[in-house]
């Protein structure tokens, strides 16, 4: 089926756009790929674009793929009629195609069917047509002690049975019933009662509503974390007696009789009995799919902000993972992440061998040519951080805290014991500090993204979907930055357009038994790697060392021609060409477009050439914590801090300010004015100033405020309060106010 005039309609792009990105996906082409070097067949679509436009072609297809299937089932059981067929193929979702389906899907046995089998189904079509009728006596028919139909009662019980099913199997009348619970409906969180101490974390949920069409996304998660921990009671539906209205609405004649009371009595059953449970779980599927699609989005941009962190570079680097009674684990790495050197160091209680310690840090930054000190930010972090600073080593050295969330997952991983299978577990994991501090992003892809530290409720949402969505992410940035072949790992070569485990182990393979690659042409020797896949991953390779100069750049080797042709016209050779910009700017663009290649494509080159490999990740700047704070005991109210963003959600900002416990910079506290999307105003590891609003030692729970002058809306309020004339019953008790003041700070 064509797809492009919906999905166009939906993205709000071209049809044309969408049926060339679908034709490219089709072959093989991937998300990177086709919005970089295919911009002329999509017309300029971003990654966004081509990956919404792949994730709905898929739900399409699998509507069509139900569709097929429901057709088949239908004509097998002999009651397929044009009409039906028709309402099948214009089914525009799911919910509305299974909706459709259910009266004609296989059933277990019911009481409706029970009924049926005892012939109560005429009886059940007499009363349906709500016509005045002697009820009595018409039952009374019914009634077979061989059919187990012992009075008119049980009759007529069979009877509203059967009627109950028929209600539930209206497919209007559950469109309507859907649109009223998402509109009308309500989340109503209740503890379980005698659970009201192990429950204590969800303690918010105790006594809580909200309709669910407002409900956030981390609150919809929490509640039912809560009750799959047997902690809460959750409902999530819209007031009885308005949904029975709308049933008796559609339902019942307008004219009261006997058979109208048995209908009403059959709508009350079937809304209790079948269509509320039914609804509410689809609701609640519904709710959980919205409320993971959040939450996946904000782990994601998060993720992408920490893997795109600035590098240091090609440095050599000593890493210390800090501790104080198994004392600091201290390695020194090479320019290229290489391991040298490693010993464990004791300046902290209860050893205390700091001159030791010392004489150690000192004698390794000579020897080994340190030029950064990376400490990890966990356990005796800050502490570690003071003593190295102390000692007196030269201005030139770096040192800084490094973000070691997720570092002992990658060093008990098999990644780890496959680099390190001679190194001790806390080792690997000093290792894994450092080069952090060199390369965010070639360390942090050996690492399963949800052990980072940056999502929110990641352990509760659909994994596949989220799945799906960081590997899209890593994808995106490790191609977006580049690979440099010769010196990647594994992990790293994975997420390269085109390659994947396989092809990424054996060019590691190949790179081990014949040396650095010389050139990417050399690519297409190594083994399964063939010309699809060479030209999806080729343009998102580099080989510094390289003696064509474009084999160091982003340009695609399909365009070697066209640049050479370029340099030609200019009387010049390509690596001229891409060395000055006097030449470059000859070049008239225009005068090289083709009926495959657009000026997009050629203002791409003509950058690239001009900063031929550029990393378009921020240059790397020194952070240091306020000196004075190293534990959450030395933070007061007012106090201004330095800090580093860790996390981001849908309620604001955590910020690190060097007190091994993030303080929360509320969604209303990110700035002067109001804002909407915490990414509008904060970034993953940004560095930013925070002022200390709330410091509760005894929860750990740190309020901070980005806001030029936080304090000056809680002087307002107080000032307005004291000139506002106070009855009795108005003073509320201090539990009262002490709520009214947490509401007003975002907590």
């Amino acid at each position: 089926m064509n797809y492009e005039i919906k999905i166009a309609a939906e993205l709000n792009i071209r049809p044309e756009q969408v049926k060339a990105t679908i034709g490219l996906l089709d072959e093989g082409g991937t998300v990177p790929f086709i919005s970089r070097y295919r911009k002329e067949a999509t017309g300029t679509l971003d990654e966004v674009q081509v990956a919404g436009i792949r994730d709905r072609v898929l739900q399409l297809r699998e509507l069509d793929k139900r569709k097929e299937a429901v057709l088949k089932s239908i004509e097998e059981q002999g009651k397929l009629t044009p009409e039906l067929k028709s309402k099948v193929q214009e089914a525009e979702t799911m919910a509305k195609l299974e909706d459709i389906y259910l009266p004609y899907k296989p059933k277990r046995r019911t009481k409706a069917t029970i009924a049926k089998e005892k012939g109560l189904e005429p009886l059940a079509e007499l009363i349906f047509s709500q016509e005045s009728i002697p009820l009595e006596s018409e039952a009374e028919k019914f009634v077979d002690q061989e059919k187990e139909v012992s009075n008119v009662e049980e009759a007529l019980q069979g009877a509203r049975d059967i009627m109950a099913e028929w209600i539930n199997e209206h497919a209007e009348l559950r469109q309507k019933m859907r649109k009223l619970f998402l509109e009308q409906g309500v989340f109503s969180s209740k503890v379980i009662p005698g659970k009201e101490q192990e429950a204590i974390k969800y303690k918010d949920y105790f006594d809580w509503s909200e309709p669910i069409h407002s409900a956030p996304s981390h609150r919809v998660l929490a509640m039912r974390r809560g009750e799959k921990e047997l902690f809460l009671m959750l409902d999530a539906v819209p007031e009885e007696a308005l949904a029975l209205a709308q049933m008796e609405k559609m339902i019942l004649a307008d004219e009261a009789n006997t058979s109208v009371d048995q209908v009403k009595l059959a709508i009350k059953d079937c809304y209790k009995r079948l269509l509320k449970p039914s609804m509410e779980t689809e609701i609640r599927l519904l709710t959980k799919k919205k409320a993971d699609e959040e939450a996946i989005k904000v782990f994601t941009e998060n993720l992408k902000q920490l893997l795109l962190g600035a590098p240091l570079g090609q440095k050599s680097v000593m890493a210390i993972d800090p501790g104080f009674r198994t004392g600091c684990k201290l390695v020194c790495l090479g320019p290229q992440g290489q391991f040298l050197h490693y010993e464990a160091i004791y300046p902290h209680e209860p050893q205390r061998r700091t001159a030791e310690a010392g004489m150690s840090i000192k004698g390794l930054v000579e020897k080994y040519s340190i030029q950064a000190i990376a400490i990890g930010n966990g356990t005796a972090g800050r502490e570690t951080e003071t003593f190295v600073k102390s000692l007196g080593l030269p201005k030139s050295v770096i040192v800084t805290m490094v973000n070691e969330a997720g570092a002992s997952i990658y060093s008990a991983s098999d990644v780890a014991r496959e680099e390190f299978p001679d190194l001790d577990l806390t080792v690997r994991g000093a290792v894994s500090i450092g080069r952090r501090l060199m390369d965010p992003l070639a360390e942090l892809v050996k690492i399963d993204p949800k052990s980072i530290g940056v999502g929110q409720y990641q352990h509760d949402v659909d994994q596949n979907a989220l799945k799906h969505a960081l590997d899209d992410t890593v994808m995106s940035a490790v191609n977006g930055v580049g690979v440099e072949v010769n010196t990647a790992s594994k992990q790293l070569l994975t997420y390269v357009s085109g390659l994947g485990p396989v092809l990424a182990q054996n060019i590691i393979e190949f790179r081990n038994e014949n040396g650095p690659f010389k050139s990417r042409s050399q690519l297409k020797k190594v083994p399964r790697l063939g010309d699809k896949a060479y030209e999806q991953a080729a343009g998102f390779l580099r080989i510094s060392e390289a003696k064509h100069p474009l084999d160091r750049s982003a340009v695609h080797p399909e365009r070697y021609d066209l640049v050479e042709k370029m340099a030609q016209d200019v009387n010049a050779s390509v690596s001229d060409l891409m060395s000055s910009e006097e030449l470059r700017s000859k070049i008239i663009l225009k005068n090289y477009v083709s009926e495959t290649v657009g000026l997009p494509t050629l203002q791409d080159i003509l950058d690239e050439l001009a900063k031929p490999g550029r990393d378009p990740r921020e240059t790397f700047e020194v952070f240091a914590f306020e000196e004075s704070v190293n534990s959450i005991g030395d933070l007061k109210t007012g106090m201004k801090l330095p800090g580093v963003v860790t996390n981001i959600t849908a309620f604001g900002a955590f910020v690190d300010v060097g007190v091994h416990q993030d303080g929360l910079v509320h969604l209303s506290h990110l700035a002067d004015r109001f804002v909407k999307d915490p990414n509008e105003i904060v970034t993953v590891n940004q560095k930013v100033m925070v002022t200390v609003m709330e410091v509760d030692i005894p929860r750990k729970r740190i309020g901070l405020s980005m806001k030029s002058d936080p304090f000056a809306e809680r002087g307002k309020k107080m000032e307005k309060t004291q000139h506002k004339p106070k009855r009795k019953e108005e003073e509320g008790t201090m539990a009262e106010k002490l709520a009214m003041l947490k509401k007003q700070f975002g907590k």
